[in-house]
């Protein structure tokens, strides 16, 4: 489908600040493997991040963070582009473009919406609405063939290719766009919460137990995943036997992923272990790999002037590929 296009891959993360085992496992892990492969744009999406409020002087920190995560993960910035969107115009104008392509239909069956805004849609931003609209135009304008994606964000991929699919139909634009492709994930599913795990790990639970941050000390991560819930059987040979035990599959996950081994192996490595004990295991892990990485994005974030060089390079690296494809889409579009 997209044989006559150059692979290109794009992805995007929030500036929400207080990066954690979730965004590393479930996304820049996965981005420092993407980028020896492939050519890699990495956005931090802070247009994204102000469809709810956020305080201005924490939002700037936080775009300084992920992108200090960025690179302390092992992004390299001269093979990638790494850069904030909103210093790149070219996405918010060809959001609005997307605006008027997609339909009315398509943004209200977008489940994060109504899973964001709950019970008070009406008070919602526009923008939360006819962000998956951004979305797309993120992905778009640089011609992206790739996109990783988890399970909550399939649904979105869905609509960029519906969008794509339907500007290049109704302009006769000869396949303009591609149809970008999903890159997902085999050894991991979500990373769960370390206090329950049927809920995706995130900053907003109000206990920190809930989750180890990158910034966390050795000793916090040790006590965050002694008290971190389990059952009291022992660990079963068969994943099948995982079935009902959310926070045991949860906590062999997590480890499997840091140790660059699958959930098999893990499974037949600690059979019949106790959790007291295969907790000391995962704790050594994760301390072996969080731990530099939190000491390496609190030596970047002393440096400030040193990360907005890299998103200063990484946007006009950016802006030239999105005015190139920008001038060709308005030009499609009948625009002067």
């Amino acid at each position: 489908m997209n044989k006559n296009f150059k692979e290109v891959v794009f992805s995007g993360v929030q500036p929400t600040g207080n990066l954690h085992l979730g965004n590393y496992l479930g996304a820049m892990k996965n981005f420092v493997e993407l980028q020896k492969k492939m050519e890699c744009i990495y956005c931090v999406v802070d247009l994204h991040a102000i469809t709810v409020f956020q305080n201005p002087k924490e939002l700037n920190a936080n775009i300084l963070e992920t992108t200090a995560g960025f690179l302390a993960c092992g992004l390299d910035f001269k093979k990638s582009i790494i850069f904030n969107q909103s210093s790149v115009s070219g996405h918010a104008e060809l959001a609005w473009i997307f605006n008027c392509i997609s339909r009315v239909g398509w943004m209200s069956r977008m489940t994060q919406f109504k899973e964001k805004a709950g019970s008070n849609k009406e008070n919602a931003s526009v923008g939360l609405y006819v962000y998956p609209n951004l979305m797309a135009a993120d992905i778009l304008l640089y011609k992206a063939t790739h996109v990783p994606v988890g399970d909550d964000q399939k649904q979105h991929l869905e609509l960029t290719r519906d969008i794509a699919q339907k500007f290049n139909n109704d302009f006769k634009s000869n396949n303009f766009f591609p149809i970008p492709e999903p890159l997902i994930q085999k050894k991991i599913s979500r990373v769960m919460s370390l206090r329950d795990g049927k809920r995706k790990m995130s900053k907003s639970e109000e206990s920190d137990y809930s989750r180890i941050n990158l910034a966390d000390s050795e000793d916090e991560i040790r006590k965050k995943i002694k008290k971190a819930k389990t059952d009291s059987l022992p660990i079963p040979e068969k994943i099948e036997d995982l079935k009902n035990r959310p926070e045991a599959l949860n906590l062999l996950i997590i480890y499997s992923s840091i140790t660059d081994s699958t959930l098999e192996k893990t499974l037949k490595e600690m059979n019949g272990k106790d959790f007291s004990k295969f907790k000391e295991n995962l704790s050594d892990a994760l301390i072996s790999t969080i731990c530099p990485i939190g000491k390496r994005i609190k030596d970047l974030n002393n440096d400030k002037s040193y990360l907005l060089k890299i998103l200063k390079e990484g946007s006009n690296r950016a802006r030239k590929i999105s005015e190139h494809n920008l001038n060709k889409i308005k030009e499609i579009v009948g625009f002067i």
